[in-house]
């Protein structure tokens, strides 16, 4: 009788333990969209975590390394003078890396203004664009609108001018992507776009720094579309 009881206890600890087991790895296999990494937008090698957002040093380039990844020698000249400007300022600013960075931005800020996740979108963005994005999801929310955006893929990224006015760097970029823009009501239906067509768009981004503040990450202070 005893081992009948005591068998039939470890029977029970057994199928508590396997729904311990299903409970953890359905909680620990979710991932939410608050979970995107923010880009490491800086403009030297230094990168940032996704876990606490700190900056954390890397090796550095040697100055022969630096020179030979920076494509300045493959802009144009007017544009290669300017970068020339903002690495008097800022020696440690790359071409290349800045690029990959507006790369990783353009990406986090659009899927974020889409989604209407401000949060994604704070701390790449000045006071003045922030407070514009969030009256725009605030407005769309409003009427019950959602939207669907899907970045098909980035064909072009280039540096289009580059400033310094006082210690702040300015560097523009025009973006060429193909993306997939939809509207829906409340209820569904499409009251803008076309979830079957691919869409050519482009987008001339400015970004600044502030090269004298510790912070490496450039943030997005102008948006605007081709005249």
């Amino acid at each position: 009788m005893g081992d009948g009881f005591q068998a039939l206890d470890i029977i029970l600890f057994a199928m508590i333990a396997a729904f311990l087991v299903l409970r953890l790895r359905s909680v620990l296999g979710k991932r939410t969209g608050h979970q995107r990494r923010r880009p490491n937008f800086a403009s030297d090698n230094r990168k940032i975590t996704s876990k606490e957002d700190k900056v954390v040093e890397t090796p550095p380039k040697s100055k022969m390394e630096s020179e030979n990844t920076d494509n300045t020698n493959d802009l144009p000249d007017p544009i290669a003078a300017c970068l020339s400007t903002v690495r008097e300022v800022d020696p440690t600013f790359d071409s290349e890396n800045f690029i990959s960075g507006a790369k990783a931005a353009f990406e986090i800020v659009v899927n974020g203004f889409a989604d209407g996740d401000k949060d994604s979108l704070r701390g790449l963005l000045n006071n003045e664009v922030f407070e514009n994005f969030c009256e725009a999801i605030d407005e769309r929310e409003a009427t019950g609108n959602s939207l669907e955006t899907v970045i098909v893929g980035i064909k072009e990224i280039n540096i289009l001018e580059a400033r310094v006015g006082g210690s702040t760097a300015f560097v523009t970029v025009k973006v060429l992507s193909e993306q997939v823009n939809v509207t829906r009501d409340n209820s569904g239906a499409v009251v803008d776009g076309d979830e079957n067509r691919v869409a050519p768009v482009t987008d001339i981004w400015t970004f600044a720094r502030n090269t004298r503040a510790h912070d490496p990450n450039w943030t997005l202070v102008e948006t605007r579309s081709p005249e």
